[in-house]
């Protein structure tokens, strides 16, 4: 006898539900209730990720790549290891994106032993270039999480106490060969305040609980692909900040571009600090940051200077760090029906027809979920109060 087939669906998004918990409205369409979850989803987003907490703007993180023989494994096309690498690099660009003050190092493990990739640096560039390189990488061998941690700990245990200390471990494998008691390692990092967290590709491991639990991380396992994505988004925001987080002024350059010409009789080329991380060797350019303690040169800009060890960044990264300090309040749901204003969104222009809007409790302006998710998530402001703020 034939089986009713089943019409579970699954959608984009890798959410499976079946169309019988959809309750049908008046009309007899799903479109609403759809619509309806969807919106909830696109709102609690915000609720979760937004809110009176306290972000740390410098950040020092180092993130520890297995690369073990279980990296081989083809749950993840083509390969662990290939699928890993690539949404490493997107990251990179986002981590950078959000915290350009910050610094990233990776770390990779296998045959029980630690190999550091890159160092802590500021420039996405360098990491990137080293992930695209490390896809010819041969796997084998098992992972060592103590080995992993140490050349992690001896690099961030020297970074000054306004900064956050962080680890992300990519942990492929099931066990882990250490050459001690990573227990008594754990201790060390939770007295140093290293943060460690863990991203598991396999299954749950009783080790990494431990870790995470310890030093105030988070632990979870990936469920496909893109669950996998949305596990490195977040922690491309910083984590809130500590209240024993030490306080001081920090000492930062603002050098400007410098244009120079070959008609300029005063402007000569010269050889840029950057060479010294290139491995393309040092070349002769005539424009760049020069430093202002000690006059160096720089190509790029956030960075350490190699001299004096000044800060080098730019007014725009310092300011696209500063919403971390000071995030902006979520706007209060208010329904539709209950708005005696002109009904259309404030920031796009675009009528409201959404059975409910958001407010912001300053200037009262309304706007719609797109907008409201796009202030929070990337503006850090509302339009209508900057725009009062600005008007004549």
């Amino acid at each position: 006898m034939d089986e009713e087939p089943e019409r579970a669906k699954r959608w984009e998004g890798g959410y499976e539900r079946t169309w019988e918990v959809l309750k049908e409205d008046e009309s007899g369409s799903l479109k609403a209730t759809v619509e309806d979850i969807i919106f909830n989803a696109k709102r609690k987003r915000v609720f979760d990720r937004h809110g009176q907490v306290r972000l740390g703007m410098m950040r020092h993180m180092f993130v520890i790549i297995d690369t073990s023989r279980t990296m081989d494994d083809q749950d993840l096309k083509p390969n662990r290891l290939t699928s890993t690498l690539k949404l490493m690099e997107y990251f990179v660009d986002e981590y950078f994106d959000q915290n350009p003050i910050s610094q990233i190092g990776i770390i990779t493990s296998k045959n029980k032993r630690a190999e550091k990739l890159t160092d802590l640096a500021g420039n996405p560039k360098k990491h990137i270039a080293a992930l695209k390189k490390a896809v010819d990488t041969v796997c084998g061998g098992e992972p060592s999480l103590y080995n992993s941690l140490s050349m992690a700990m001896e690099t961030l245990k020297h970074m000054p106490g306004h900064a956050s200390r962080e680890v992300l471990v990519i942990f492929s494998s099931l066990t882990t060969c250490d050459p001690s008691n990573i227990y008594e390692l754990i201790k060390t990092l939770k007295t140093l305040k290293i943060r460690v967290s863990v991203i598991g590709l396999s299954a749950e491991v009783r080790v990494c609980t431990v870790l995470t639990r310890e030093t105030g991380g988070t632990y979870h396992v990936i469920l496909d692909e893109s669950h996998f994505r949305e596990l490195l988004t977040y922690h491309v925001k910083p984590p809130p900040a500590s209240s024993s987080s030490e306080c001081s002024l920090i000492r930062m350059g603002f050098p400007q571009h410098t244009i120079a010409s070959l008609t300029d009789q005063d402007s000569k080329p010269s050889f840029s600090m950057s060479h010294l991380d290139s491995s393309s060797g040092p070349s002769l350019t005539l424009g760049g940051y020069f430093c202002p303690q000690c006059r160096s040169k720089y190509t790029e800009l956030p960075v350490e200077c190699k001299v004096c060890g000044l800060t080098l960044v730019s007014a725009p990264h310092l300011a696209r760090s500063f919403h971390h300090l000071f995030p902006l309040d979520p706007f209060p749901e208010v329904p539709l029906t209950d708005y005696k204003g002109e009904r259309f969104c404030h920031a796009c222009q675009g009528q409201l027809k959404d059975q409910k809007v958001f407010s912001c409790p300053t200037c009262c302006s309304v706007f719609c979920v797109e907008c409201d998710l796009f202030i929070h998530d990337s503006l850090h402001c509302c339009p209508s109060c900057i725009h009062s703020q600005s008007a004549p």
